[in-house]
């Protein structure tokens, strides 16, 4: 968790002083470092609300992460697979937690893309919790299927 939150800072610091605002870097076909602000959620999701969501986001970020860390108190050590993905999911909404309250948006630079067609911009902390929400479901599954046996 530490490690996510570290790297996320780091490089959406290192975004900030070498990349300008809505420039394109291009580093290999379909990818670009791309600095943007993000005052929604996902796919900059009420970015444009008016200021409120800035707050709203920022305490549904904190009741997750508090979530999080009763879930993760509560897991048993074999539980490595569900560890490690409510980790990774906690180190992101972290990292994002300390964009919107630092600087009331969150910092985005990894832009994906085909012909004229872009993915939101996104991060390491969104990175974190995307993979880190596919690994829970797989281990769901794993856990649904040793069950039954």
């Amino acid at each position: 968790m530490l490690v996510i939150i570290v790297l996320d800072q780091a490089t959406k610091l290192l975004a900030e002083y070498y990349l300008n605002y809505r420039q394109p870097v291009a580093v290999f076909p379909h990818f670009n470092f791309t600095l943007v602000y993000n005052k929604g959620a996902a796919f900059s999701f009420l970015s444009n609300a008016g200021g409120w969501q800035r707050w709203f986001f920022i305490c549904l970020s904190t009741t997750v992460s508090i979530a999080l860390v009763i879930w993760l108190q509560k897991l048993k050590p074999e539980q490595k697979l569900q560890t490690i993905s409510i980790a990774m999911i906690l180190g992101g909404a972290i990292g994002n937690l300390i964009d919107r309250s630092l600087y009331g948006h969150v910092i985005d630079f990894l832009d994906i893309y085909y012909q004229q067609h872009h993915w939101p911009a996104f991060n390491i902390a969104d990175s974190a919790i995307t993979v880190g929400a596919f690994l829970l479901i797989i281990d769901s599954f794993k856990n649904n299927h040793e069950q039954k046996n």
